[in-house]
């Protein structure tokens, strides 16, 4: 098996299931929906993706990232988005989302 970033097929980098009861989930998404990080692997960590925090039933406080594309808008560009995030995770520790992070939503 040859390694992923030596190969020129891309196919790993994303996928679109239309055939999904919740497809799309997201709306505003500009370019080829990607459906591989449906369950985002950043919920647990710092990221910029837009999201708002509220405190669940347990009294834990959660991230609700229902209004962020950043995994879902195109292939290539969400795989380079988590891969970049996941290179040094940093664990959310229940902060809201700092200015810093919302400047950056605005950019994109």
């Amino acid at each position: 098996m040859q390694p992923k970033d030596s190969t020129s097929n891309e196919a790993f980098k994303g996928f679109t299931n239309r055939e999904c009861p919740f497809y799309p989930c997201h709306q505003g998404v500009k370019r080829e929906f990607n459906c591989l990080f449906c369950y985002c692997p950043l919920i647990a960590y710092d990221c910029p993706g837009p999201y708002r925090v509220y405190t669940d039933k347990h009294g834990l406080r959660r991230k609700d990232c229902s209004d962020c594309r950043l995994p879902h808008d195109g292939y290539r560009a969400s795989w380079a988005f988590i891969q970049e995030w996941l290179e040094q995770p940093r664990v959310w520790d229940g902060h809201e989302q700092s200015e810093r992070y919302r400047a950056f939503q605005r950019e994109r």
